[in-house]
């Protein structure tokens, strides 16, 4: 192929190429082609897609669904989520105009911050959180304003929010990730309520990313959306909960005035989500409920096992609560240089890690593991790092 022509070069400068791309994928296209190595390091599930929603995707192809759905949608995936939305959080939205399905959460995500972000919006982040959302914010040149939560035990405290909107009063959104990733961190009743009058008094209006609200162990979790339902955009999907990441379905819901901006967005970026996909993904919501009950068993068992292991190597490890990352403080011989550490793991020992501090401000020291593998790789993997630290990591 030609290259591009000198006299080009200059005006095809955008400033998407000035933003790096995902920590995440980042490191994990570094170390993939190391042979032999298990990769802990994305979020994919190893399980399958239940065989009711398969089947749901092959009759809509044998239907010869092959048109454009609604732009928002199709209907019966929106009363589908309408539905979902009730049964588990008791919140109404309009299937017709608060709901819009997305090529799964991370377009929502795009969307979203596309249609409602200004140049110099200052946008509140609670971090270390998913990668995505910094590369986004820069893009649309709002400001991110980050609030460490390593010293509390990584959840947002009422008062450390009070604290950055005493120093950023023009703040314009605060936008949530729970269960957290790269933490596994999940918000109880008592925090959200307490953050929500907070947040109502200071004007903001919340983004809320709730793709791992289907996979918590220790507390059932509640939508921030119960308390701002007027406030709230809440993102959600069927790829961690039904493992249907290849399917890309997500969604977002909220107040239909916001809706309208965010569908006018993705109208312009993917026109509609895939129509069997879209059939899958009613049938996961509409007849699913048990599903994810099925496999958080699977992944608590792995996030026991893997907790225990790495306690057992003295390595220190945030409790995971939801989702299916552990955050794991590095070997003090490395000191806060996570990106050294998940190399050299990766190099000597074959395992993949992803570095804390790809997920912003607090996870500098950590490194993030994925229980999303199976059973054999995860015992793989431990015994590995075990091994590692016995005879590679000195201190």
């Amino acid at each position: 192929m030609p290259d591009l022509p000198a006299d080009l070069a200059q005006i095809t400068q955008t400033r998407i190429k000035n933003i790096k791309p995902s920590g995440i994928r980042a490191f994990s296209q570094k170390v993939e082609n190391i042979p032999g190595i298990v990769k802990l390091t994305l979020g994919e599930p190893d399980l399958n897609t239940p065989e009711h929603v398969k089947q749901a995707a092959v009759q809509s192809i044998l239907n010869n669904d092959s048109h454009y759905s609604a732009q928002t949608g199709t209907l019966k995936l929106r009363q589908a989520v309408s539905h979902y939305l009730q049964r588990t959080e008791g919140l109404d939205y309009n299937p017709q105009n608060e709901i819009v399905v997305t090529v799964g959460a991370t377009e929502a995500l795009a969307a979203t911050m596309l249609a409602l972000f200004q140049p110099g919006d200052e946008i509140i982040v609670p971090t270390p959180s998913y990668a995505l959302y910094f590369p986004l914010i820069q893009y649309t040149q709002a400001q991110l304003v980050a609030i460490n939560t390593a010293h509390s035990d990584f959840v947002l405290t009422p008062e450390d929010l009070e604290t950055t909107l005493k120093q950023h009063p023009q703040a314009k959104a605060i936008l949530l990730n729970y269960p957290t990733n790269p933490t596994g961190r999940e918000y109880s009743q008592t925090t959200l309520q307490q953050l929500s009058g907070i947040i109502k008094e200071h004007h903001l209006y919340v983004i809320s990313d709730e793709i791992y609200s289907e996979l918590t162990y220790d507390q059932p979790h509640v939508s921030i959306a119960r308390y701002l339902p007027e406030r709230t955009l809440l993102i959600n999907g069927v790829s961690k909960s039904h493992a249907m990441t290849g399917y890309r379905i997500g969604y977002v819901v909220g107040p239909k005035d916001l809706i309208g901006l965010i569908t006018k967005m993705h109208a312009f970026m993917v026109t509609a989500p895939s129509n069997p996909a879209q059939a899958a993904a009613a049938e996961a919501l509409e007849n699913g409920a048990t599903d994810p009950i099925a496999a958080r068993k699977i992944y608590q068992q792995r996030r026991d096992y893997i907790m225990t292991a790495l306690k057992q190597m003295g390595l220190e490890t945030i409790t995971s609560e939801g989702a299916f990352y552990i955050f794991v403080k590095i070997p003090s011989v490395y000191g806060t240089d996570d990106e050294a550490f998940a190399l050299d793991l990766a190099q000597k020992a074959k395992v993949g890690g992803t570095p804390g501090s790809a997920f912003g401000p607090g996870g500098a020291g950590y490194v993030r593991f994925s229980y999303a593998a199976s059973e054999k790789d995860l015992q793989t993997a431990m015994n590995r790092i075990q091994k590692f630290l016995k005879t590679e990591v000195k201190g």
